[in-house]
């Protein structure tokens, strides 16, 4: 079957110093993990094609499909608050841009498919570990509600790369409505390329932000698009994990999972990442490191604001401040919808930081307490019972105010709260089996996250926090 691609490229049309133009570098004997069937339908793409030798081939970097424009986007980026002037797609290729059948654009971007002009030293490749793991996190959290880069394909190589020794390689195929990042801004700001920096703002209004009409309120529109995505990930106990600016995505999607980790016991200074040795991205961190992204992002677009500098700072410092506001508001939305409560009142707030610091007090599992709200188990999931017993005669009043009917509201926190997550011991359970062959425990974990809300009885297994010898304490970049 024919691959057939209707590639519109808005990216690769933009200035050459925006990028590097090259193909990506073939591999010796590829092979297809798993293909997104449902999400290759809403790209408008043929998925029979794409399994098909012409599909294999376009997957694995062997053949650039007609129509496609591969480039290596070019950025820059504050990693742990260092500044680094040029960083760029260093295992990545940007294929080109395709019209979904609701009319979006979306990229198509190969991760792990060789050198480009930013690799600085690395090989450009990926091993099959964090392959599947975005593969995994990334689809889980489009399940789960997130605004997000999705994965359509992995595939193995055939080749080994060599990270803490030799390990298989694979390339996942990676869907986003653009890969336009805070960095990019900064890889123009730096060089004092003002022109660029004007073009690349055109095109991100254009297609980002089509209602914002000024720098202005661009900033203003990307705010408050941080602000509820992370209101989002705080409400999953969702930890980044790698919140540099170059990983903060314009558009107010989810990018980049690479030490990423869903929490089990719950506590507010909870870290994973090995390469976080100060907590500088912790839980709790989250909403002032986006501030801090944001304020990057801000002083970027101060000479398109206006002439007057005093005066472009100051509306600037206003709309960065402005993500207080947002995401209070959306965090406590999330988080009434957590507890079943429909209607706003003044003690919301004191209710759900009660309930979390007991919580964090006893290292509760994040997940299961809050599913269990619906179901009447959550008290179980307390060490000392009495602590949720106290909580839940004030939650049951505040609950019983609004009148209610209890199916309505089980109905609701069951809505609001999964009962499946990626959670980090079944997500290297799943990878530990792909390396030894087997890829039925990450087609399993694919297909239940798929449905994280349902109750699924035939997985229940995959409800259950781990036991002590399987508590995952560090995740890795896997670069």
């Amino acid at each position: 079957m024919t691959l057939d691609i209707a590639f519109d490229n808005s990216y690769a049309r933009l200035p050459d110093r925006f990028f590097a133009r090259l193909d990506p570098v073939p591999v010796a004997a590829p092979a297809l993990i798993r293909l997104n069937t449902m999400l290759a339908h809403e790209l408008g793409l043929d998925a029979e094609a794409l399994r098909g030798p012409e599909g294999l081939a376009m997957l694995a970097g062997n053949a650039v499909p007609e129509g496609a424009a591969p480039l290596a986007q070019a950025y820059a980026g504050h990693q742990f608050g260092g500044f680094v002037p040029q960083l760029g797609d260093g295992r990545a290729l940007l294929l080109g841009e395709v019209i979904d059948r609701a009319g979006r654009r979306r990229d198509i971007q190969l991760k792990g498919s060789g050198r480009t002009p930013f690799s600085r030293m690395g090989d450009g490749r990926a091993w099959i570990g964090p392959v599947l793991r975005e593969y995994i996190v990334s689809e889980a959290m489009h399940a789960l509600g997130v605004p997000t880069t999705r994965a359509l394909a992995a595939v193995t190589t055939g080749e080994d790369v060599f990270r803490e020794g030799r390990m298989p390689g694979a390339i996942l195929t990676r869907v986003a409505s653009s890969h336009i990042r805070v960095g990019t801004f900064q890889y123009f700001a730096v060089r004092g390329d003002e022109d660029g920096l004007r073009t690349l703002f055109e095109h991100t209004r254009a297609r980002h932000h089509p209602d914002a009409h000024t720098p202005l309120e661009v900033l203003r529109a990307v705010v408050a698009a941080q602000a509820r995505l992370v209101a989002q990930w705080m409400g999953l106990g969702f930890i980044h994990g790698v919140m540099n600016t170059d990983n903060t995505h314009i558009g107010g999607e989810t990018i980049d999972y690479g030490p990423c980790a869903f929490m089990d016991a719950y506590h507010p200074d909870m870290v994973f990442s090995s390469i976080d040795e100060f907590g500088r991205y912790a839980y709790s961190n989250q909403p002032q490191v986006a501030v801090w992204n944001l304020a990057q992002f801000a002083t970027c677009l101060l000479p398109l604001m206006d002439s007057d500098q005093e005066a472009a700072i100051a509306a600037a410092t206003e709309a960065v401040h402005e993500f207080s506001d947002h995401f209070q508001a959306a965090w406590l939305a999330r988080f009434r919808a957590k507890l079943g409560l429909a209607r706003e009142e003044d003690g919301d707030a004191e209710l759900i930081e009660t309930l979390l610091a007991r919580m964090a007090a006893l290292r509760t599992d994040f997940t299961r307490s809050f599913r269990g709200l619906a179901d009447g188990s959550a008290r179980a999931e307390f060490a000392e019972p009495e602590a949720f017993d106290a909580w839940a005669a004030q939650w049951r009043t505040r609950l019983a105010s609004e009148g209610r009917p209890d199916a309505e509201v089980t109905a609701a926190l069951r809505a609001a709260n999964p009962a499946f997550i990626p959670r980090n011991h079944r997500v290297e359970e799943a990878i530990q089996a792909a390396l030894a062959g087997d890829f039925a425990p990450f087609h399993r974990l694919c297909d239940v996250l798929a449905c994280p809300f349902d109750a699924q009885p035939e997985a229940a297994d995959l409800l259950a926090a781990p036991r002590q010898q399987e508590v995952v304490r560090r995740t890795f970049c896997g670069t």
